[in-house]
């Protein structure tokens, strides 16, 4: 479920009313109620979405485990930001697939930033750049939190989300792996999202 803290963030937010005309399981209509607060209309916007956002991701940052932790951000941020998104401008899926190439590319020109420091630090045979040595301790920092903020989930809600995440399982799969039904899966994985992204922002 939803903390109290994501309900008040959200009645700040503008009310949004379905699309007229979409069907209940569009991108459109679920992202909209994703927007509302109903928290199976982003479960099931997640399983529509999430190979997608994964499939762009990796053709973009070749890199299988960093176009999952690609993938897990964009997600995380469609579920922050859903109240954003104008049926007038676009439709739902290019909207999200948008998120997911800009992180994706942010990705790729952070890595490429980070490795021309490096070549460049060694050529010179000097002493790291602050930006350099500042970016990695940052990196590893995140990863620390990351691990720590998993240890405060559930043990299901940690193997659901790191199956579905790093192990780029469905959550068919998922549940036949965990011997759960598919909804106990699906909302594990929810509210396992939603709680790692609380912890991580606590953590910043």
């Amino acid at each position: 479920m939803f903390d109290k803290g994501a309900e008040a963030h959200r009645q700040d937010q503008p009310r949004l009313s379905v699309v007229a005309g979409a069907g209940p399981d569009t991108a459109e209509a679920l992202l909209h109620r994703t927007a509302l607060g109903e928290d199976d209309a982003f479960a099931a916007l997640y399983d529509l979405m999430s190979g997608r956002v994964y499939g762009l991701c990796l053709r973009i940052v070749r890199d299988p485990a960093q176009a999952e932790e690609v993938a897990q951000e964009v997600l995380v941020e469609v579920w922050r930001t859903a109240t954003r998104f104008d049926e007038h401008r676009g439709s739902a899926a290019a909207w999200i697939t948008t998120i997911a190439h800009r992180r994706a590319v942010d990705r790729v020109r952070s890595a490429q930033a980070a490795g021309d420091r490096e070549r460049r630090a060694a050529a010179e045979s000097a002493e790291p750049e602050y930006d350099s040595v500042a970016e990695t301790a940052a990196g590893r920092l995140e990863h620390r939190q990351v691990r720590r903020c998993l240890k405060t989930l559930t043990e299901l809600q940690r193997q659901a989300v790191t199956l579905a995440y790093y192990g780029g399982h469905t959550y068919r799969q998922v549940a036949s792996l965990l011997d759960a039904a598919v909804p106990t899966v699906k909302s594990r994985i929810r509210d396992g999202l939603i709680k790692l992204r609380d912890c991580l922002e606590v953590s910043r």
